[in-house]
């Protein structure tokens, strides 16, 4: 579940920015009014496409694996800024006159541009204007609390201003980005939401001062925060978007009634919903994101999802790269499981298919143009489908309900996701390690949507199609298996169908 809140971070971050991405400097959105990855704004951005918060964070999030904590990461960092904002779309105007004022210190000196180059411009912009607490360090700051997720929290904390220095000189944007990196990693450890747990590092007088503003935010809504371009009133918008959805169900619809709510308080929607859902990820983890947003993310430098959610556990991790490990793995090992060749169509659909792992290899021999994967893989063991119809999905094969977070969710996400590529005319695969009890557990819920009738049902035809075992497994969700040897979570996946239809926005 830890593992699960730290690859959630990044990637419900980028969420956040493309969600609000067609409406940045909108005016507020009425209530309930529909919030989409629809692209555009002023920017011209592809739907699902990520803005420049989560553009400026994988930098960081690059460095810290690969310098660690050494001064050499902080450096390495401004330098992918720099490159980055030649060619970006949208660099903020705080952030582009620093990156500009750093080029040209380095350029004089002929020299490549360092971190001490960013901050002394960063400083003279702020003895200029008088002013600079800009959102901009703010919404890239996710990454260090995943860095330093097992250090000292005042190491953090002292971490986190220093990084915001690099291009926002003033205290609260220093101070806001150490709260916020204190949450996050709180978040992630514990899978509590506690924006105060950083104000004991704070100076008393400053400790207060944030005290009434996290007050004021709880008191109200993100549409209050007109002024949310500057740092204060976006930390503000992005905590009232999450504390008004409180009474949400806890987890993924937490997590889309919060994001929802960023972007209808209009204004610098992009740039508010990353800063809540880099939060929202840490508590509720990768699989609260909906597929629907997962399925297209992408954005510069030429990532998607999966490039996300590698970056945030390999952080967690501390560890720095690991190719031959899963999640970077090129080829996740399952050559030691017997039976993961195991290969069936569905009982109500022959569109789709249930297997083993090593069905993989026949997708193309199959017409297969179209994966929901239940187990891990590595990065190249699909191959000839495009990254938008594989649809990943969390499951861990346990009877412990720690094992798995929101697993009910994540069942009804799978199936609901095959639903989705059937009706846009796509062959599926569904499969898992050796198709005994995730794969026949998803495809029971989408039978019992395709076929009608009850999931017990349509668990029975599922079970019949594919091959028996000699041993009952124990399945996500904490059921036994049942019927000719094989796993199907019967009780959950029959609450689950009976309670709300499986349906996505295609």
């Amino acid at each position: 579940m830890q593992n699960d809140r730290a690859a959630g971070v990044l990637v419900a971050l980028a969420a956040g920015d493309a969600l609000g991405a067609g409406y940045e400097f909108g005016p507020p959105l009425t209530d309930g009014a529909d919030v989409s990855m629809k692209g555009g704004g002023p920017f011209g951005f592809e739907p699902a496409e990520w803005t420049d918060d989560t553009s400026m964070a994988i930098p960081i999030a690059e460095a810290l694996l690969e310098y660690g904590a050494a001064p050499a990461a902080f450096d390495a960092v401004v330098q992918a800024w720099t490159d980055w904002a030649r060619d970006a779309k949208d660099v903020g105007a705080q952030t582009r006159t620093v990156i500009s004022a750093a080029s040209r210190a380095a350029d004089k000196d002929r020299r490549t541009v360092t971190a001490g180059d960013f901050a002394e411009a960063a400083a003279e912009f702020h003895g200029r204007s008088g002013r600079s607490a800009g959102n901009g360090s703010l919404m890239r700051t996710a990454p260090l609390a995943l860095a330093y997720l097992h250090r000292d929290p005042t190491d953090l904390m002292t971490a986190a201003v220093g990084l915001s220095a690099l291009t926002h000189y003033e205290y609260d944007a220093g101070e806001a980005c150490g709260l916020w990196c204190i949450a996050i990693r709180q978040a992630v450890l514990t899978g509590q939401l506690d924006l105060r747990a950083g104000l004991a590092l704070l100076e008393t007088g400053r400790a207060d001062l944030w005290r009434k503003r996290i007050e004021t935010a709880e008191r109200s809504r993100p549409r209050d925060f007109a002024q949310n371009g500057w740092v204060v009133e976006a930390l503000q918008g992005a905590w009232s978007a999450i504390t008004s959805t409180g009474a949400s169900p806890a987890g993924p619809q937490h997590l889309r009634a919060a994001l929802e709510e960023a972007v209808r308080g209009g204004n610098d929607t992009d740039t508010v919903a990353a800063i809540a859902g880099s939060l929202l990820g840490a508590v509720y983890g990768f699989s609260a994101v909906p597929f629907e947003w997962r399925r297209r993310l992408h954005g510069w430098p030429g990532l998607r999802t999966r490039d996300l959610m590698i970056l945030g556990a390999e952080l967690a991790a501390g560890k720095g790269k690991q190719n031959y490990i899963w999640p970077r793995t090129g080829h996740q090992d399952y050559s030691g499981r017997s039976r993961t060749d195991a290969l069936v169509q569905h009982p109500d659909d022959d569109g789709v298919w249930l297997g083993g792992v090593g069905a993989l290899c026949r997708t193309e021999e199959l017409g297969i143009d179209a994966v929901v994967s239940l187990c891990r893989l590595g990065t190249e063991d699909v191959t000839g489908i495009a990254p938008e119809n594989q649809a990943t999905f969390w499951l861990v094969d346990s009877a412990s309900p720690e094992s798995n977070a929101a697993a009910a969710h994540v069942l009804n996400e799978a199936a609901a996701a095959v639903e989705l590529f059937r009706a846009e005319g796509r062959t599926v695969l569904v499969h898992c390690v050796r198709a005994e009890s995730r794969t026949p557990s998803v495809a029971a819920l989408y039978g019992a949507r395709v076929a009608g009738g009850s999931a017990l049902d349509a668990s029975k035809r599922v079970l019949r199609a594919l091959p028996p075992r000699q041993s009952e497994p124990r399945v996500p969700g904490g059921a036994r298996g049942s019927g000719r040897g094989r796993g199907v979570d019967t009780g959950l996946v029959n609450e689950q169908c009976q309670s709300r239809p499986l349906m996505y926005a295609a």
